[in-house]
This record gives C-alpha cells, sequence and structure tokens, in this order.
C-alpha cells in the first residue's frame, strides 16, 4: 500500500516592499513522503518570493499554487497560470536532471530554480553549461543553513509572515523568523 502525502496548511501574509505587493493566502501545502519539511519550506519560500506576479504578471486574474512536485515530474513545485491556463511561471526546488528542465523552459514563460542542498554546488558545476541555453531560466542557491532554519518553522497549521525587503526574505511565525538571501547563479 502506498503511503499518503501529508497535509499542511498555512495561512501566509506577504508584504514584498520591493514589489508593493501585500496580501493574504490561504495554502494547502501535500508534502509527498519522500518530501522533507526542508524542501516543503522552500517551496513555500519560492511562492513567497514571487507571489507578486500574480499582480505584476497576471493582473491579479490568475493562480498562484502548488503543483504535484514529487508526485508528478512532468508539474513544477510551484506555479502560475493566467486566465486562459497559460503557465506564466514555473518554479522547481532541488537539484533536478537538465532535461525536465529544459522541457519545462518550453512550457512556461519563465523557469526559476532554488537550489537548496548541501550538494548544489557539484549539481551546479555539473549542470552550468547543459543550462546556459534557455533565456527564460533563473537559477538561485539557498544556503543550507537557511533552508535547515526554514524547515524548523514547519507545522501541520502554520500562521507566517513573510516580508521581502531588498530582495531578501523574512518569513516567521510568531515566535522565530528566518532570513533567507537566495544568490543568483544564473
Amino acid at each position: 500500500m502506498a503511503l499518503k502525502s501529508t497535509i499542511f496548511k498555512a495561512a501566509l501574509q506577504i508584504a514584498d516592499i520591493d514589489h508593493g505587493y501585500y496580501a493574504d493566502h490561504n495554502l494547502t501545502l501535500a508534502r509527498h513522503p519522500s518530501e522533507t519539511d526542508e524542501r516543503m519550506m522552500v517551496r513555500l519560500a519560492a511562492l513567497a518570493l514571487h507571489a507578486f506576479k500574480l499582480h505584476s504578471v497576471c493582473k491579479g486574474d490568475g493562480v498562484l499554487a502548488f503543483g504535484a512536485g514529487l508526485s508528478d515530474p512532468d508539474e513544477p513545485d510551484v506555479w502560475l497560470r493566467d486566465f486562459t491556463g497559460h503557465t506564466r511561471l514555473w518554479i522547481e526546488v532541488g537539484q533536478p536532471e537538465d532535461k525536465p528542465l529544459l522541457k519545462a523552459c518550453n512550457k512556461a514563460d519563465e523557469v526559476v530554480l532554488y537550489c537548496f542542498h548541501h550538494a548544489a554546488e557539484v549539481w551546479w558545476r555539473q549542470m552550468e553549461s547543459k543550462l546556459s541555453r534557455p533565456r527564460n531560466l533563473s537559477v538561485f542557491r539557498i544556503v543550507s543553513a537557511d533552508s535547515v532554519a526554514l524547515a524548523a518553522l514547519a507545522q501541520r497549521s502554520m500562521q507566517l509572515q513573510a516580508t521581502v525587503q531588498e530582495g531578501v526574505l523574512s518569513l516567521g511565525d510568531t515566535s522565530r523568523s528566518v532570513q533567507v538571501e537566495p544568490i543568483r547563479w544564473r
């Protein structure tokens, strides 16, 4: 019998000062049995960093949501679709193979990858040349200490505040906060 995903709920208040975006998001995260809290929370952080595109790209007429992620390799971890169903933003988390990323670049206007594992630098040295062609691909590194600290915020029911200022995400609850400053690799 296959294990089922664990459901997490997050009430996320976003104040993106850099982009003038302020909104509340009630989110459901399905954590795949093989997914860690660290990876799940990096997905949540990535959504918070790009939520402003709901208005800047889709003029408020779109859907920003978590994809099937690990459950379906043909779906992103986070996506933004406009009212026509066109994928405007495709976000991946981790250190994927090059072919699925290149395929995603053909399916979406913009593809963003957030690497976070301690072996990300080794992965990037192997992938950098393979991923050099797509113009719509951005690659960021979240340092391991930050992603581990994000994992400590994971609870089945979360009340979180996210502030984005000068490219730095501050994500926290009532008792602790984590600063995440993604490093742009590409």
